[in-house]
């Protein structure tokens, strides 16, 4: 850490999610500083390190984790290099947060947690998880008040919009299409949601417009043990005047949605309402998540907080997900 004890960061990757998210947070966060910015793009690099005032500027990757001043690195760059960037950070003794996914299979999360201090110094950005309705909902199925929690729908729908050919239509570079931006994250968030139970088995379509290499809409239904089930859509075509964004949770004593948040519980007197009441904030829910995960990540690199389990976890994501693509792809269910 820097003299005045700020965690100095270093983001690699100087694409959208970090100008939207990553940077505007971080550079006005107390006790914290951003060392620095990387992108295989120098001129795109130096023009975003100076938007937003990084004072270490535009820097190349290895000098930047060859700098033992700089003590964590938040990996934006595209999924096909998080594997790469995630070792080597790791390898050179930095924190890590990176953006989803953090390989693009089981096989390369395994190979990430093998290098010395990933459970300790590794963390994954999905951010749903610190959103606080999200939390109350995960409450109470924790606390069983909801009873036998047997079905969850879960879903994330952005309207059709231009796309270009990005790496994110890219299948080498991006792993797959909407299921792999927006669906993996709804995912992640039911299985947090039921404490990651044993997956069993699952049945997926993908919907692909003639010419691209990736899927634009997806749906699987998988079965977990315990007779539990996940419902799950991602699409980037809808056609509505809006995005959706949804989480149902039935169970033998109650249910609960998102987004807006209700929760109802069966009781003595009857079906109620019993919805807590967040405080309010002055930023939306998605901003509001990744400050969140953040200022988790900056206390696990000041050693106040454990990291969590999201690195790990991400092995059984992972291989849900590649059983969801076999299953489109062979029209068939899959048993893991």
């Amino acid at each position: 850490m820097s003299p005045r004890g700020n965690v100095r960061v270093a983001v690699l990757g100087a694409g959208a999610i970090a100008q939207v998210v990553h940077l505007p947070i971080l550079s006005r966060m107390r006790g914290v500083e951003v060392a620095a910015v990387a992108d295989r793009d120098p001129l795109t690099a130096r023009t975003i390190a100076a938007r937003f005032g990084v004072a270490g500027g535009a820097r190349p990757t290895e000098e930047l984790l060859a700098d033992e001043s700089i003590d964590a690195v938040v990996v934006c760059t595209p999924s096909h290099r998080h594997e790469d960037n995630v070792r080597d950070a790791l390898r050179a003794g930095k924190y890590v947060l990176c953006e989803k996914p953090l390989a693009l299979t089981a096989e390369g999360v395994e190979r990430i947690l093998t290098e010395d201090g990933a459970e300790q110094r590794l963390q994954v950005a999905m951010n749903q998880r610190f959103r606080a309705d999200a939390r109350a909902i995960r409450s109470f199925v924790q606390s069983g008040e909801l009873g036998d929690v047997f079905y969850l729908k879960a879903g994330w729908l952005n309207r059709a919009q231009p796309r270009g050919r990005s790496w994110r239509e890219r299948k080498s570079a991006a792993g797959g299409g909407a299921f792999m931006d927006l669906g993996i994250q709804m995912l992640d968030l039911a299985l947090w949601i039921l404490d990651h139970p044993r997956a069993e088995r699952i049945t997926a379509q993908m919907h692909r417009v003639s010419g691209s290499e990736v899927e634009d809409a997806a749906a699987l239904l998988l079965r977990l043990e315990g007779d539990r089930v996940i419902n799950l859509e991602a699409s980037w075509n809808l056609l509505s005047a809006k995005d959706r964004q949804f989480l149902h949770v039935l169970g033998s004593a109650g249910s609960a949605s998102l987004t807006p948040l209700a929760v109802y519980r069966e009781m003595s007197t009857g079906l109620t309402e019993v919805t807590p009441q967040l405080a309010p904030g002055r930023e939306n829910l998605f901003t509001a998540s990744y400050r969140n995960e953040l200022q988790h990540f900056v206390e696990v690199v000041r050693g106040e907080q454990p990291a969590d389990a999201s690195a790990r976890e991400h092995v059984q994501l992972l291989r849900i997900v590649e059983a969801a693509y076999r299953s489109a792809e062979e029209r068939r269910e899959v048993v893991l």
